[in-house]
């Protein structure tokens, strides 16, 4: 049996255990194939290639294309930290990376994969959207990013941390170009749109997704302006800010079992009418949000499925999410992060973010959290 038959009996498999109520939104693109470290526009042809073979086996039932998922998240951590596959990072850093150019690399990472993005969008409007009558979009992840203080240069801060996250793909879609900022502080390491890819980048997508998780301070930097940040490139560097979960000692939120993981819900209601104002109101859906416990080995499944914190956690944040609709934010739906506890990337099985809790030990069996319940009898009143 060929890669291409297992997938169309496990995509097969999936439509018949999903109700007929729910929308299914698969990715062509989940951090699953490296990049390439040079020749990086040969990874468009490939890309587009593997983008029609899906739109021509699955295109006849799905209707909602999304290209890639959180370019930002394995740009970064791929070329910058080097704390993912392919694990690169300059030098200085002093981490065992397998080479890298932290100041360089991920700008052209992200640079083509705006590109493939956008060329799988132009393939699919030219042949194949008109017949399948579907739509097509990216999703993107964001931090909200809150000034540490009501000073000027801070409330300046904040935005062009929001510029180096989520501008970098955001302005291209809706502009045509990398935000000014950006141009500004990266120049000639940043990458340039030829007129044709402009119009090809520009309005490719039929919606957008946004993953919210977690909000950070931020706050002017003036030490990044000293000697040896003007000898080096790095994209840790370049946006000259300094990104933060604390304020004079107190955190910006309940800190979850993943180390990066504060609960800030209000920050999604912020990113999504920064969203509206900045980026014309686009279609958006909400493709990931949620919190995570640590895995837990001496609780009984009965104690495991307690998770009030998560039902706090989704409640106050459909709150704003209903507050951004009520402020006419185009929102057309949400998706909890997660309905099965999972592999969670470099953390393996140690947390879990699932509504419904997988048995690692006993075949896999799940049980519904607390959380799935309170799902239940919230979409039953809704």
């Amino acid at each position: 049996m060929s890669a291409l038959d297992v997938s169309s009996s496990l995509y097969h498999c999936s439509i018949k255990i999903a109700s007929s109520k729910l929308t299914d939104k698969p990715s062509l693109y989940y951090w699953i194939i490296l990049l390439f470290e040079h020749q990086l526009w040969t990874y468009l042809d490939y890309f587009r290639d593997y983008a029609e073979l899906c739109f021509k086996e699955f295109g006849d039932r799905v209707k909602n294309w999304i290209t890639l998922n959180e370019p930002w998240t394995y740009t970064v951590n791929g070329y910058v930290t080097g704390t993912a596959a392919p694990g690169r990072c300059s030098g200085w850093q002093g981490r065992d990376c397998a080479g890298g150019d932290s100041g360089r690399e991920p700008y052209l990472v992200a640079h083509h994969q705006l590109l493939s993005h956008a060329t799988a969008v132009q393939l699919y409007k030219e042949k194949y959207q008109a017949s399948q009558k579907g739509r097509i979009g990216i999703t993107l992840v964001s931090l909200w990013f809150v000034p540490y203080s009501y000073a000027n240069p801070d409330q300046i801060d904040a935005r062009r941390a929001l510029d180096f996250m989520f501008g970098w793909f955001m302005d291209p879609l809706t502009n045509g170009d990398y935000p000014s900022s950006m141009r500004d502080l990266v120049r000639n390491r940043l990458p340039k749109f030829t007129e044709e890819e402009a119009i090809l980048v520009k309005g490719s997508f039929d919606f957008l997704g946004l993953n919210y998780f977690t909000a950070y301070y931020v706050q002017t930097a003036p030490f990044l302006n000293n000697i040896f940040s003007l000898l080096i490139d790095s994209y840790l560097i370049d946006a000259r800010v300094n990104i933060t979960s604390e304020r004079n000692g107190a955190s910006i939120g309940p800190k979850a079992a993943s180390d990066w993981l504060y609960v800030y819900p209000a920050g999604i209601y912020n990113l999504l009418l920064y969203t509206k104002s900045h980026y014309q109101n686009p279609l958006i859906y909400i493709t990931e949000n949620g919190v995570d416990e640590f895995n837990n080995p001496k609780l009984s499944i009965e104690q495991a499925l307690q998770d009030n914190q998560r039902i706090d956690y989704h409640f106050r944040h459909l709150q704003y999410l209903q507050k951004a609709i009520k402020a006419r934010v185009n929102v057309k739906g949400y998706f909890a992060w997660s309905l099965l506890d999972n592999f969670e990337w470099a953390s393996g099985y140690t947390v879990r973010f699932g509504i419904n809790f997988v048995d690692y030990k006993n075949g896999q069996k799940r049980y519904p959290k607390l959380s799935a319940h309170w799902f239940r009898s919230f979409l039953k009143k809704h």
